[in-house]
């Protein structure tokens, strides 16, 4: 499988609800790092898994509607924890759309598969990975 990567960051600010996440339960803030990796089985007609360009703007745009919010208040976060790995989750799943979509060029078309991590520390990450729909 081939791959290629593309980093971005977001600040965040959000609250987890439940007696597991201790401090977290307050209001705070969060810097994550976003790694996105794009794969695919063969290289396309020019010899590259994704225009890097176009997924490193793609991923800008996705994080924009997140970037400098506080979750508590967003309404796709509303009702829901907003762990690392469910922020990871709704990455994905923007992501996905905005392949089908296009915005990624008709050679995205190939990406059989993405990764989304987020770097909530130097020494904590999480992450999502799945196959894309209809790859």
């Amino acid at each position: 499988m081939y791959a290629v990567e593309v980093r971005d960051h977001v600040m965040i600010a959000h609250s987890i609800k439940g007696e597991v996440f201790g401090p977290a339960q307050r209001l705070h803030g969060a810097t994550y790092v976003i790694d996105v990796c794009f794969m695919r089985r063969e290289l396309d007609e020019n010899d590259i898994v994704v225009d890097i360009g176009l997924a490193t703007d793609t991923v800008k745009e996705v994080l924009a509607a997140i970037n400098f919010s506080n979750l508590d208040e967003h309404p796709e976060f509303l009702g829901r924890r907003s762990t690392t790995e469910v922020v990871a989750r709704w990455v994905f799943d923007k992501l996905q759309a905005a392949i089908a979509a296009g915005k990624l060029g008709p050679a995205a078309r190939g990406l059989a598969r993405l990764k989304i991590t987020l770097h909530e520390s130097h020494t904590a990450l999480a992450s999502y990975e799945a196959d894309l729909v209809g790859a």
